[in-house]
This record gives C-alpha cells, sequence and structure tokens, in this order.
C-alpha cells in the first residue's frame, strides 16, 4: 500500500520534543515507547560550534563595547535568525499508519534511516536532536538542527546562518518562491 510522506517546518519546541512537558494529543502512557536518535544541550552545541571563532572575532575587536560576550544570547535575541530550526517528517497518516501497526513498525525503520541520511546529507545543518514519538496517533521524527556557515568575511567568520548553511549545499535562491528554503524543501 502507498504511503504519504510529509515534510514540514515545525516551531522548534525542545521541551514538546523531549516530553518535558506533555501536550493535549499525546498519550502520555504511550510516552515511554519514543526514541530519541540524537539529543545535544543547544547551550553546548553552540560553544562547540562557534567559541573558537568568537574567539578570533573578539581578539581583533579594539573596541571591548563590540566585543560578543555570548554567541547563543547574541542569537537568542536576534530578529535575522533563530538559535535553531526544526523540520517534522511523517510517513502515512492514522488510518494506514497508526501506532501499533505493522505499517508504523516499517515507518519507524525508515524514519530512523532518513535521520541518518539527513545528517550526512546536510553537513551545514547541525542536527542536535532527533526524536521519533511513538505516543501521538502516527510514528513521526522532529530534527532540530543549527544551520552555520564557515568562512563568512564580516564579523565572526563561523556563523548561524539558514540562508548561506543551505547555499554551501548547493540551494542558490532565485524568484520569491525559489528561495534556498524552498528549494532544499523541495529536494528532501
Amino acid at each position: 500500500m502507498e504511503r504519504t510522506i510529509s515534510f514540514m517546518n515545525g516551531e522548534g519546541s525542545l521541551g514538546h520534543n523531549t516530553r518535558a512537558f506533555i501536550a493535549a494529543n499525546v498519550d502520555a502512557d504511550r510516552t515511554k515507547d519514543n526514541i530519541t536518535l540524537v539529543h545535544e544541550d543547544l547551550k553546548k552545541v553552540y560553544h562547540k560550534l562557534f567559541d573558537d571563532s568568537l574567539k578570533k572575532y573578539n581578539a581583533k575587536q579594539k573596541r571591548k563595547d563590540r566585543q560578543i560576550k555570548n554567541y547563543y544570547d547574541k542569537i537568542s535575541r536576534s530578529k535575522q535568525e533563530k538559535l535553531f530550526y526544526e523540520v517534522i517528517v511523517q510517513i502515512g497518516n492514522r488510518d494506514d499508519t497508526g501506532v501499533g501497526s505493522a505499517a508504523a513498525d516499517t515507518a519507524v525503520k525508515a524514519l530512523q534511516d532518513y535521520v541518518e541520511l539527513f545528517i550526512r546529507r546536510n553537513p551545514q545543518l547541525y542536527v542536535f536532536g532527533a526524536y521519533i514519538h511513538m505516543d501521538e496517533e502516527t510514528p513521526h521524527v522532529h530534527i532540530d538542527f543549527v544551520p552555520y556557515t564557515t568562512g563568512s568575511r564580516r564579523g565572526i567568520d563561523t556563523r548561524v546562518s539558514l540562508k548561506q548553511a543551505l547555499s554551501a549545499l548547493g540551494f542558490k535562491g532565485g524568484t520569491r518562491r525559489e528561495t534556498e528554503l524552498n528549494q532544499w524543501v523541495a529536494y528532501e
């Protein structure tokens, strides 16, 4: 039987993904069945990705007020970038791939493979969280990532940038509908 595949941009709720809180559509008795594929602390990821570049940038600054004390805090206040992005991938729906069915077991294996390939295919999107939810009606995976670019000539040389990360992956913007993000989503 054929299945649909949905790929959508999520809101990016780490509390929902890790089940720090239980939403109304979640069966709390099945939360133990969820599968964590990748789980890293976001602040530690920022230190890993950006601390070396931040030190170099700050060392070049002649004025103390131009130094960046904490890159995580800077991005958290940014109007241009987000701390992280999220995509949600689901195979099938509750009618043909509901949790507990044989089709759902197959979908879970496919989602696990997908996450592994996603990480390999998208090296500029640092995946720090990947969670398969089995406590809702249909298995699906939340993939949380930090998009970054290296070699920037202005400012910090390794920095958060979804547009530049996707450009480095080969997606070049065009029209309003053919943005780097839209091209990447269609490719995925």
